[in-house]
């Protein structure tokens, strides 16, 4: 079969996506493994609050779900399952899943990886106390599983794209050396980690696609070099095209030398085509080894929040701010509080919703009792406060909130082990890393005319743009559609240059890194997001949308360029 390409679908792309997409993409179309993404440093952290009410807890418990609707039809159609969905206990769910099968009638061989959580052993490793401390594993254990006659396996904190690298890597035979196979598999895992962002969600140019009612999740033909086809099944919504590939491809990244634990995969050498309707083509990537260290996800627990949005209508909306601010910080104390002021208002508004601002209080805490008297406080100004004085909703008593930290171990610190569907464990072999030598430049091409004449206009209309978080960094990536637009973008959207258009990031360290074959540029906005959004105040606490407004700018671009 080694000649043949290996078709994985995607059937997620967060804890809660579409729960249909596991039975859509095993029922409408061939497929040879399914993987599964339900992991982020979010959900590191609900999990890690699920298992301090129950142990036996820990994993993404609608995956079960998932599969007692969807097993019997993987089984039948000959479908393999790879998944991270077990999340800080993966042999409990190996455990689950196996009663499941047992339950349904299915001779069904479940595998999974372990090995990735560290929290017994974080003050050996100086990480304190974390509420849960997990390294990134890489492929090697998905790939032990299936060389073992896995049906399914569940892994813990592994890598997204690793579970693409995984099943690639064991059907073809790859080595641990293999660095440009393995860096197009990567590649081909990152396009498919976030499931229908691949194929037309949250991008840009919506408006240009004829259906997105309800896109179709992603498949990726790979091939035995580690090139692939992003494609999905035929008949299903949305579309692949190189700008939605190219979209995805620019989201929750930083430098071009893309670190994994199981290569260095340079982005500045994927090139893109078009290889017929809803089929786009990746190929040209090179790889090396990967860092000598392996990142691990701190959750802690930082403290106690709550929140509440003050309603402010018609005029004066400052000095109503200025005032109820004053009010609520005489009553409980003005640390831990964050306002963010909205002018959402409009002058002599048709409705009293645009007539109105939105002045967002949100206080952190570690004293519990002081977070849920932010409530009372505020609600006992409703008579003595600002005119027309009302909340959008009622706070609450407050909620725990988490902290993010990345730390770095070195492999001989981790042991990933894959326990096969006989039971028997197999420590994996790792491979190895070497320091990376940074080589990469943001040296582009040749300025566009300088004495073109210009018109003024939002840069979203000849720019499209995807951004995301990555703990407390934001990423924002911007590509453009032509090579002039290309030589226009790089020289006019310097660091200094989108300082000024989000000032929110005027005082931040910001780094750009130039993809020259995506006809793009990616931002790292250091420290923008805080602790992540596990404890962020901002109005976008994943900086989801923060392309958008890029977008919305109105600069001056070259007319040809329209």
């Amino acid at each position: 079969m080694t000649d043949r390409v290996l078709r994985i679908g995607n059937a997620s792309g967060f804890y809660g996506d579409r729960f249909s997409a596991v039975r859509e993409q095993l029922h409408d179309g061939e497929l040879h493994i399914l993987t599964g993404d339900y992991l982020a440093e979010l959900t590191m952290l609900i999990l890690g609050r699920d298992r301090l009410k129950d142990p036996s807890l820990g994993y993404a418990r609608t995956f079960v779900r998932q599969l007692e609707d969807c097993l019997g039809l993987a089984v039948e159609r000959g479908v393999k399952i790879v998944t991270n969905a077990g999340g800080l206990n993966p042999a409990g769910l190996a455990a689950a899943l196996r009663a499941l099968a047992g339950k349904l009638g299915l001779d069904v061989r479940v595998a999974h990886v372990e090995g990735d959580d560290l929290r017994h052993r974080a003050g050996e490793l100086g990480f304190g106390e974390p509420l849960t401390a997990n390294a990134y594993l890489g492929a090697w254990g998905i790939a032990e599983c299936l060389r073992a006659g896995a049906d399914v396996v569940v892994t813990g904190r592994v890598t997204d794209a690793s579970l693409v690298v995984g099943p690639a890597a064991a059907h073809f035979g790859w080595s641990r050396t293999d660095w440009d196979a393995l860096a197009g598999a990567t590649v081909a895992g990152h396009v498919l980690e976030c499931g229908t962002q691949a194929t037309g969600g949250n991008f840009a140019f919506f408006a240009d696609l004829a259906d997105l009612r309800k896109p179709g999740f992603p498949i990726a033909e790979v091939a035995a070099d580690g090139s692939s086809v992003i494609t999905k099944h035929e008949g299903a919504g949305g579309a692949v095209t190189v700008d939605t590939v190219t979209a995805q491809l620019l989201y929750e990244i930083a430098e071009p030398a893309y670190l994994g634990p199981d290569v260095t995969t340079r982005f500045d050498t994927i090139q893109l085509e078009q290889a017929g309707p809803d089929r786009v083509r990746i190929h040209g990537v090179t790889g090396a080894p990967p860092p000598e260290q392996l990142k691990v996800c701190l959750n802690r627990l930082g403290g106690f929040r709550n929140a509440t949005t003050f309603v402010l209508c018609g005029l004066d909306v400052q000095r109503k701010a200025d005032l109820v601010r004053a009010q609520l910080e005489q009553a409980i104390g003005g640390q831990g509080l964050t306002w963010t002021l909205a002018r959402t208002d409009r002058a002599d508004a048709d409705t009293e919703e645009t007539a109105s601002a939105l002045l967002h209080a949100t206080i952190k805490d570690t004293d519990p009792k002081r977070v849920k008297a932010f409530s009372r406080s505020a609600i006992e100004l409703a008579l003595a406060s600002y005119p027309g004085f009302h909340v959008t909703a009622p706070p609450s008593d407050g909620t725990p909130f988490g902290v993010y930290s990345a730390a770095y171990v070195d492999r001989s610190a981790v042991t990933q082990v894959a326990v096969l569907p006989d039971g028997s464990r197999v420590e994996v072999e790792e491979p190895v890393g070497q320091q990376l030598a940074e080589s990469w430049s943001d040296s582009g091409p040749a300025p566009f005319g300088r004495h073109e004449p210009t018109r003024r206009g939002p840069l979203g209309r000849i720019a499209g743009a995807r951004s995301g978080d990555k703990g407390g960094d934001a990423n924002l990536g911007v590509w453009v559609r032509s090579e002039p637009a290309y030589r226009w973008l790089f020289h006019h959207l310097t660091v200094e240059r989108l300082q000024e258009l989000l000032p929110e990031c005027a005082e931040l360290t910001v780094e750009r890194h130039a993809l020259p074959n995506l006809r793009a540029v990616n931002f790292v906005i250091r420290g923008l997001l805080g602790d992540g959004v596990a404890s962020a105040t901002r109005f976008d606490p994943q900086a989801k949308a923060l392309g958008e407004w890029l977008r919305a700018r109105v600069v001056d671009v070259p007319e040809v360029l329209w």
